[in-house]
């Protein structure tokens, strides 16, 4: 081989390889480019969905680069119908595929259903085929709403009183169960007796003047079921006071409570700190309570043998349940703030003994601003306890109280100016009139007797 050869041999490997690096160096280039990138698109579809097929419901599908097209079907397992076949004339990065039951249904009816999501890309990659994404999806078929209906409820409801109801409500896929009031409150039922019915306790708060309610039922699929509850609607009125703000009572209790609070109050004058605790403080305590007391627990209702509350063996009662409270300053035509008092007041010795009459639960034992030292027991079936201005609490969070037993001493903690109780009634987070909860005949007529006789219809 001459040297010439040699070196022409040479070059011509030099080349070939610098032409296989420019080749891969080109293919990589080729291959990272958008136009070969190789993401597959997005389905967002849930592996199994409860489906009333009388409403669409809706599938996102995306793709980095752009969507190509889109196929789905159904399928019975016997049969395939295919209900969408989209083509897009121009990339389209995201797409919401509506689902809806095809007009020319299966042969065969079917609980379960198959959804298959095909996508394609507008990719050049897998030779110029792009990315394919499938996705499958189970489909429980329930287009058949909740079975709801009224077995029985106290006959009448009074405002700012409560009441109780008894009812069935049965779905195989029962999701949500609940009492819609007019005035935006849910009431949770606990469950009752037997099997599918369920009993609650409801609430007409005395501030509003309206009141009716309904079980509302919904099962997985979005099937609504909504059942009236006939009650007896009486109306009630209550006190209004005016009463006059000292300045003792003001530079006392007042300032004494807007020391809880100084970042808000130090600011403000005399009657302003009045305004503040009468109204914002007084609202931020009750929100405590409101918000403790909302809670029921899922336990089923068989019986709710309530006693009538009276904690202060010889109370008297001195301050009224809905008590609408003026107050004014040195001039009685100019009204500071106001409030409502959601309790009775009940007064004996001082440092009188607090006895929880029905066993139960403490579920606070703190102090609570307007209310002092501040004990709430629960009862039971949404139903709750609350005893303000104590001087001593001798129960603490989380302790079982038995009936009778002493769990508190009276006092003047608190927005209280002597030595008194205040006792609320809860139902389900709204304050209640406590003399109904204090009555025994109230007691057997309304909640008592309602239970047995729904007891009894069951049992027919």
């Amino acid at each position: 081989m001459t040297h010439n050869h040699k070196k022409a041999s040479s070059l011509g490997s030099f080349i070939f390889i610098l032409l296989l690096i420019a080749l891969g160096i080109g293919t990589y280039l080729i291959i990272k480019s958008p136009a070969f990138e190789t993401n597959k698109p997005k389905i967002t579809l849930p592996i199994s969905y409860f489906w009333n097929t009388h409403h669409p419901f809706n599938v996102s599908v995306s793709d980095d680069t752009g969507l190509k097209n889109i196929i789905a079907y159904l399928s019975n397992g016997h049969e395939k119908i295919q209900i969408a076949d989209i083509v897009f004339k121009k990339p389209i990065k995201k797409y919401t595929l509506q689902i809806k039951y095809p007009k020319i249904g299966f042969e065969e009816n079917s609980d379960n259903l198959k959804l298959t999501v095909i996508a394609n890309d507008i990719s050049k990659w897998n030779f110029f085929k792009g990315n394919n994404k499938i996705k499958t999806s189970l489909l429980k078929v329930d287009s058949q709403k909740p079975d709801v209906f009224s077995l029985i409820t106290s006959y009448g409801i009074t405002r700012g009183g409560s009441a109780i109801a008894i009812f069935k409500a049965s779905d195989k896929n029962l999701k949500e169960l609940y009492v819609q009031t007019s005035f935006g409150k849910r009431f949770k039922p606990s469950p009752f007796y037997k099997k599918g019915y369920y009993a609650v306790l409801v609430a007409w708060p005395m501030k509003e003047k309206r009141f009716s309610a309904k079980v509302v039922a919904i099962d997985e699929a979005g099937n609504k079921t909504r059942s009236r509850l006939s009650f007896f609607l009486k109306a009630r009125s209550y006190r209004t006071s005016h009463l006059q703000a000292k300045d003792s009572f003001i530079n006392g209790k007042i300032s004494d409570l807007a020391d809880d609070r100084p970042e808000l109050t130090k600011d403000l004058s005399p009657t302003g700190k009045l305004r503040f605790i009468n109204e914002t403080y007084r609202t931020e305590n009750d929100g405590v309570i409101k918000e403790i007391t909302q809670k029921v627990d899922s336990n089923r209702i068989d019986d709710f043998d309530i006693k009538p509350f009276y904690p202060l063996h010889n109370g008297k009662v001195v301050g009224s349940f809905g008590d609408h409270r003026y107050y004014w300053y040195k001039d009685k035509n100019n009204t500071i703030s106001e409030s409502y008092h959601l309790g009775i007041d009940l007064a004996s010795i001082k440092r009188d003994n607090i006895y929880i009459t029905n066993p139960g639960v403490v579920v606070f034992a703190d102090y609570n601003g307007i209310y002092g030292n501040n004990l709430i027991v629960y009862h039971g079936f949404g139903l709750y306890t609350v005893y303000g201005h104590c001087s001593t609490l001798l129960k603490r969070r989380g302790d079982v109280v038995r009936a009778h037993e002493v769990a508190a001493k009276t006092g003047a903690t608190g927005l209280a100016l002597g030595d008194h109780l205040h006792f609320s009634v809860m139902v389900q987070g709204i304050f209640v009139r406590p003399a109904e909860w204090m009555d025994s005949k109230w007691i057997q007529t309304n909640i008592i007797d309602v239970i047995e006789n729904a007891k009894k219809m069951i049992d027919k």
